[in-house]
């Protein structure tokens, strides 16, 4: 299963769970995803939803290794499926708490960005890879990175691709806050405690009157990161790298390990 549920009182935690993965995901993933938040925001006695990673990544990103990569439906569905993940999360009439935990790359970004809070431990990072193997930000990602921590930072994180902290992150306003390791899971329970307590439907109305001012470009950004995503798969540049990633997948294990450690994008 590619998703786990659990309820701790008026919270509803949600678990992108492919450990195995660094939690990468696919279009099936990204639906069930979506179904979890969509049926969190319809029962009654969830108060507060929490969007994290079982192990140690937050999400390593889109899953390349699906079926075929390389077609233009494979594209575009996944491409569909992040859009219905990404506004669920901002539309659902319940605030919800990312809490990242580890890495958060590629769509993991939109996934954590898309939350109304974005809590981060203090050793993980965001990266959004996509152009070092011949793609562009999905997800969403270059209207909430921008709207997060404005245009120079997105052009930062989306052309060149670099790692960022979760220091730099808060420093540059992508995010809520950042927690040490030791003390992240209380300060996470304090926040769902304090969100769980307020009127219901003062944060819908507010959360709603905050995105629909904030994210006014979220819907075109889905539409131009599909159509550039679907023209990008059919690059030379795309189809290299999914080559090189495919040779480096049946390369003998004990090869794989002596190579530099790589998170998907």
């Amino acid at each position: 299963m590619s998703v786990s549920v659990t309820d701790d009182a008026a919270v509803r935690h949600i678990l992108i769970d492919r450990p195995d993965r660094m939690n990468a995901v696919d279009k099936d993933a990204l639906h069930r995803l979506a179904d979890a938040i969509e049926s969190a925001g319809a029962d009654p006695d969830v108060r507060t939803i929490v969007l994290s990673g079982t192990g140690r990544a937050f999400c390593a990103g889109g899953d390349l290794d699906v079926e075929d990569p390389l077609s233009v439906e494979n594209t575009a569905s996944t491409s569909d499926a992040a859009t219905r993940c990404i506004s669920a999360i901002v539309g659902v009439p319940r605030p919800v708490v990312a809490a990242v935990r580890g890495p958060a790359v590629g769509v993991g970004v939109s996934l954590a960005l898309a939350a109304d809070f974005t809590v981060v431990r203090s050793d993980a990072f965001f990266s959004m890879p996509f152009t070092s193997i011949g793609l562009m930000p999905d997800g969403g990602a270059t209207a909430l990175v921008t709207a997060s921590a404005g245009r120079a930072v997105a052009m930062r994180m989306s052309l060149l691709g670099e790692r960022l902290s979760a220091t730099d992150a808060a420093r540059m306003g992508l995010v809520a806050a950042v927690h040490e390791p030791d003390v992240f899971e209380a300060e996470l329970a304090k926040l769902t405690a304090r969100l769980s307590g307020i009127s219901a439907e003062s944060l819908a109305e507010t959360k709603r009157a905050v995105n629909d001012s904030s994210l006014t470009e979220l819907g075109d950004a889905f539409a131009r990161e599909r159509a550039g995503q679907i023209r990008l798969t059919t690059t030379d540049s795309f189809r290299d790298a999914i080559a090189a990633f495919t040779a480096k997948r049946t390369r003998p294990e004990t090869e794989q390990r002596s190579g530099s450690d790589h998170v998907g994008s």
